[in-house]
């Protein structure tokens, strides 16, 4: 457990502070060596025990918020650097409003959670997985503590759980509809057993649907070369394709896209989801041309860069969820008493908020809706060629 509270570098106020107090400290020292007291100076009592909570100082001019993430087990680097843009962002922002403290969810988020509550915490920012989402969201729930976690499983969301995750679903309709504006109608997918394939396939179907355009085939497979292979010949046995999306990681893109190549849907785009915005590697020829739709990258560049030079190292992709998570309690402390639940109302306002993944605002089900581009991959790197709108009423 570890506790932020602005404190790490010493800002120009609080050195003008440390300098003031300094002062007057010398003086008082100075007058004491002038005027030595005739008699001993009388007993003072002891200044009253500091009231705590749970063991932890009690702070009324501050919010206190909890983080939750992995920082022991496989997903520890993930969570080690959504902790440290959290802090950032509380560096960043000053530290005037909250005090946040780290609780490690590793071996048991129910237990992180309970601590958390137990230490006095009135907002919980976390946990990263769905499945430690619903362990705290059950102890939130109980002691009225509301999450803004980060996992991008839907059903997780609601009765007290927000979620920040960047979710399937919004990445492909976007991405869907900006290939209907590039007069594509025949749309087709590769998606992958399991949960997220089967939302990705949900929010395909729903998105050519809306577009007006038409579902060719979709096709499911496990995560091996041999099936992959097989759904990919299902597909070309369906005709041809405008647009194909495959709903997983580019290694799974760079495998079968050069099978596409040869059947029906030669010329066809290949489209991909938020998770390629993820990878560190786009470099493939193959991808070449291929589109998806994500958050913004320009204003997580800047914090990437300051990332880097304050911890050595690149941040991971999430870490901006972190980040964000801050700024968005920071705004929403402006208006909320110190010691008081966390007013959920101001989460409803339809005009968002701005953060380093651009402007999200929550809908009635506790998912963020965001504004999101499309990027195109190209040999040099990625391009935008639909940007994401500054404000929900762009």
């Amino acid at each position: 457990m570890a506790e932020s509270a602005g404190v790490g570098q010493v800002t120009g106020w609080q050195r003008r502070h440390l300098l003031r107090w300094g002062v007057v400290s010398a003086a008082l020292f100075a007058a004491g060596c002038q005027t030595a007291p005739k008699a001993p100076p009388k007993p003072v009592a002891p200044p009253p025990e500091e009231s705590v909570t749970q063991g932890l100082p009690a702070d009324a001019m501050r919010h206190r918020i909890a983080l939750l993430v992995p920082l022991t087990g496989p997903n520890a680097g993930v969570g080690e650097s959504i902790s440290n843009a959290a802090n950032m962002a509380v560096l960043d922002t000053g530290g005037e409003r909250i005090r946040m403290t780290v609780y490690d969810t590793g071996a048991n988020a129910a237990a992180a959670a309970e601590k958390a509550v137990a230490d006095g915490n009135k907002l919980i920012l976390g946990p990263l997985l769905a499945e430690d989402v619903r362990a705290a969201a059950d102890v939130g729930r109980k002691y009225r503590v509301p999450l803004i976690a980060f996992s991008n499983d839907v059903s997780v969301a609601g009765n007290g759980t927000y979620l920040l995750g960047f979710t399937p679903a919004q990445a492909v309709a976007r991405v869907v509809s900006y290939a209907r504006t590039r007069n594509m109608t025949r749309f087709a997918g590769l998606v992958p057993a399991g949960v997220y394939g089967q939302r990705a396939q949900t929010a395909l179907t729903r998105a050519v649907e809306e577009v007006g355009g038409t579902l060719v085939s979709v096709q499911s497979y496990d995560r091996n070369s041999g099936a992959v292979m097989s759904a990919i010949s299902r597909l070309n046995k369906a005709g041809k394709a405008d647009a194909i999306l495959i709903a997983d990681a580019t290694r799974t893109a760079v495998q079968a896209i050069p099978i596409i190549r040869r059947g029906p849907s030669a010329t066809a785009r290949i489209l991909g989801t938020e998770l390629w915005n993820a990878e560190s590697d786009l470099s493939s020829p193959v991808l070449t041309g291929a589109w998806f739709a994500s958050v913004p990258d320009g204003v997580y560049g800047q914090m990437a860069t300051k990332y880097r030079a304050r911890f050595g190292t690149a941040p991971y992709r999430l870490s901006s969820l972190g980040y964000d998570a801050v700024l968005l309690a920071t705004k929403v402390a402006a208006g909320w008493k110190p010691g008081t639940p966390f007013p959920l109302r101001a989460l409803d306002d339809p005009s968002g908020f701005a953060g380093v993944d651009g402007v999200f605002r929550f809908n009635a089900y506790g998912v963020a809706e965001r504004g999101l581009e499309v990027q195109q991959v190209g040999p040099g790197g990625t391009s935008i060629i639909s940007p994401a709108p500054k404000s929900f009423d762009d």
